[in-house]
């Protein structure tokens, strides 16, 4: 498996006091093999097209002509937030140093930054592509007719430099998006309207910016697939890591413990803890229920949270995640290592101390009673990290049915959404 996952550390037979109890947790986890059977029937009938994401080729070749052609830019800007921006970002990260085209994701809307961000770009050689899945989002509406005003300014014609991303139309829904760019010509992609936003990363809502880097999209399903397969297959929770995860959480949640802390141990990863926290917080956080994301990045959060993990509340499940970067970067000269008053740095590698760091903290965090699982990665590319978007998609959706809530959707959020439109139109 290309996931490689230890849960021993987070329960009580593992680390002692502070583990979470052994019996309830098995509990939850015979609990589990309802929401398999429900996945399996449901991929089946077809009934969730996110299951049938990893094993779809015949999107690729349109996906693939239309990076071609984006890709010829200086710039392209994806326009869109959240479950439209955060898988795409969470991809894209895979590619060190600069990138041709330039990507930019301004996914949180700032009148300031975004009105410097279009001043700053050469419009003549920028591409725009717009994403909402309802076509009615309204920082993306806002993004994409500001885009447009600016290209107007500018004399350049819409249908040259704007893609959209939307749900087909249909009749008796209104979808602001898809009116604003079909009057000007655009070309729009499907967006599935089977699969919700935060579940989104392995369609063209995250392959796009990721082929346009040029990276590996069959390879990104592939590491999908790979995951998916153990359930399809009819084994049973206890092989399947996402099934483990999920009793995991739910006895934690039992036991006070309400806060996730998923830290990774690699820069190239902290888009993606930011796409796991807006999937675990809105599919979950309902009715009461759920714990809160945290999402964490290593070694930096050894300096700023590692002292509150180990010293305050006991509230919290921890998840590592570390790739195997011993032996990777800038090696250490002896002769400063010495003067540095650091002589055991001598002939080590960067690499080397991240290593040793994602271990120590793992290993601390379990000899002071607080639980942790970890997720090993020999390399992190696009079959990695496409595993392990579908374990975090399966391990939600697990987690929603014993919890009993819906993962699919966010009904506390549209109150805010009517409100900040009854607002900026001057209601009281």
């Amino acid at each position: 498996m290309i996931l490689k996952i230890s849960i021993e550390r987070a329960l009580h037979s593992g680390i002692g006091q502070g583990g979470i109890d052994d019996a309830a947790f098995s509990e939850n986890l015979k609990r589990t093999e309802a929401a398999l059977a429900s996945l399996r029937t449901a991929y089946e009938k077809n009934a969730l097209p996110l299951l049938r994401l990893p094993e779809k080729t015949d999107d690729l070749p349109e996906l693939k002509e239309s990076a071609g052609k984006l890709s010829t830019a200086t710039d392209v800007v994806i326009l869109g937030t959240g479950g439209s921006s955060l898988g795409g970002q969470s991809l894209a990260q895979l590619k060190i140093g600069a990138t041709k085209p330039r990507l930019h994701f301004p996914d949180n809307l700032d009148p300031l930054t975004f009105e410097a961000r279009l001043a700053s770009l050469p419009l003549a050689t920028t591409r725009f592509v717009a994403i909402s899945k309802s076509g009615g989002t309204a920082e993306t509406l806002m993004q994409t007719i500001a885009a447009i005003s600016a290209l107007d300014a500018a004399g350049r014609k819409t249908s040259d430099h704007v893609t959209g991303i939307s749900e087909p139309a249909r009749a008796g829904k209104k979808n602001g998006l898809r009116d604003l760019l079909e009057s000007r010509g655009c070309k729009l992609l499907v967006h599935d309207p089977g699969v919700g936003g935060r579940y989104t990363a392995l369609s063209n809502v995250g392959l796009l910016p990721a082929l346009l880097l040029g990276l590996d999209a069959s390879a990104i399903r592939a590491g999908a697939k790979e995951v998916l397969a153990p359930l399809l297959a009819g084994k049973p929770a206890k092989e399947i890591p996402a099934a483990l995860g999920a009793a995991l959480s739910a006895t934690a949640a039992a036991e006070g413990k309400t806060i996730r802390v998923l830290m990774a141990y690699a820069d190239r990863m902290e888009r993606f803890t930011r796409w796991w926290a807006q999937l675990w917080g809105e599919s979950l956080g309902k009715q009461g229920k759920g714990a809160t994301p945290v999402p964490a990045l290593g070694p930096v959060d050894q300096h700023s949270q590692l002292q509150l993990w180990l010293d305050g509340r006991a509230d919290k499940l921890f998840t590592i995640i570390t790739i195997d970067v011993a032996g990777k970067g800038p090696r250490m000269d002896a002769e400063m290592s010495k003067l540095a008053g650091e002589p055991g740095l001598a002939g080590k590698t960067i690499g080397d101390l991240v290593a040793a760091q994602g271990r120590a903290t793992a290993d601390t965090l379990a000899k002071n009673g607080r639980p942790v699982r970890t997720i090993g990665l020999m390399k992190l590319d696009e079959h990695s990290l496409g595993a392990l978007m579908m374990h975090f998609m399966l391990e939600t959706i697990i987690a929603a049915h014993l919890l009993d809530v819906d993962p699919y959707d966010q009904p506390a959020i549209e109150e805010g959404k009517v409100l900040a439109k009854k607002y900026l139109a001057g209601g009281s």
